[in-house]
């Protein structure tokens, strides 16, 4: 659930780690920013309270591949403009609209939302792009991977002069294993070379690649750093109001989180239906649109040139990304 907030700090709210709400949940979020309460399930039954009133929120938080229903929504933009600090992580991996992701939105047209959501949150340093993950699966006995797709993120993150990158490898838990892709973990070494090459990229670009909780990159001198940080969080805040700075306890070991309250469910299936997800898979996925498929922007990698393992489909240059595995579904946290 994340911990309680350290006593004489305002809570740090977080909208969600375990599902997509502002994509497909967006009447519940409405209706409970406008409550002022956020009643969220406890994974041993029962319920918890969680305060949204503007004056106990010091920062909230949201978390999406797909902002553009809220941007769209009068009443949802209202009622987020009574809060004194908003924060947008926001995921864009490239695979929208194929098989691994067939109910997120094609990358471009989820780029598109960048300068919208600046805007929104007041300040480009309240965004965070996220590539993440970064995932590789065989297919027909080819490796592919979304890592074309790095420098088109990290371009569209320079012009909307958001700094803020974030970035880590698939975790392939059992149940994502028995999805049906013929998913491939790159062995530690492997996995230090890609990490150089995103690390260089996003030098090229002007932008800060951090880690997300993941040690692999962190050995290749990318920043490993939490994604909700009170100290930064302070730090950006219009008054410059104390946030807790104490770890959430709730994350993995090798989280730097500080604590917040999370509202969301993992009972709130998401509907993303990426196959990746570690979250509650959807039974059901929508199916891939019509653009799933779709090769990376031609010139797409900047940089380094592509290395012979590049070329062979384990660098930054090789994967096409073309992300039509076979196999089932699952729900996708943000």
């Amino acid at each position: 659930m994340g911990s309680s907030p350290t006593p004489g700090t305002r809570t740090i709210v977080s909208a969600s780690r375990r599902t997509d709400l502002p994509r497909f949940y967006l009447p519940w979020l409405v209706a409970a920013l406008r409550r002022g309460e956020a009643a969220v399930l406890l994974p041993y039954g029962g319920t918890r309270s969680v305060s949204l009133r503007p004056e106990d929120v010091h920062t909230l938080v949201l978390w999406s591949k797909d902002f553009s229903r809220l941007l769209s929504d009068r009443t949802a933009l209202r009622l987020l403009r009574r809060y004194d600090q908003l924060l947008f992580h926001f995921t864009v991996t490239g695979l929208g609209g194929t098989a691994l992701e067939p109910g997120v939105p094609p990358p471009t047209r989820a780029l598109g939302q960048l300068p919208a959501l600046v805007e929104l949150a007041q300040r480009p340093e309240r965004v965070v792009l996220r590539f993440d993950p970064v995932v590789h699966w065989r297919e027909g006995g080819t490796l592919q991977s979304n890592l074309p797709w790095a420098e088109a993120v990290f371009r569209a993150a320079r012009r909307a002069a958001v700094r803020d990158v974030r970035a880590s490898f698939a975790t392939l838990y059992g149940k994502i294993l028995r999805r049906g892709v013929a998913w491939h973990d790159p062995p530690s070494e492997e996995k230090k070379r890609i990490a150089q090459d995103l690390r260089d990229l996003a030098r090229v670009h002007g932008v800060e690649l951090g880690a997300c909780s993941d040690l692999a990159l962190e050995g290749a001198g990318i920043r490993r750093s939490g994604c909700i940080d009170g100290r930064r969080l302070r730090e950006l805040h219009p008054e410059g109001e104390l946030a807790s700075v104490r770890r959430d306890r709730g994350q993995r070991e090798s989280c730097l989180c500080t604590e917040s309250a999370d509202i969301g469910s993992y009972a709130m299936a998401c509907p993303g239906g990426c196959l990746y997800c570690y979250a509650r898979p959807v039974s059901r996925p929508p199916q891939p649109t019509p653009q799933g498929g779709r090769r990376p922007p031609r010139g797409s990698i900047g940089g380094p040139r592509p290395s012979a393992r590049a070329r062979t489909g384990s660098g930054l240059g090789g994967a096409r990304g073309r992300g039509r595995p076979r196999g089932g579904g699952g729900g996708e946290p943000s």
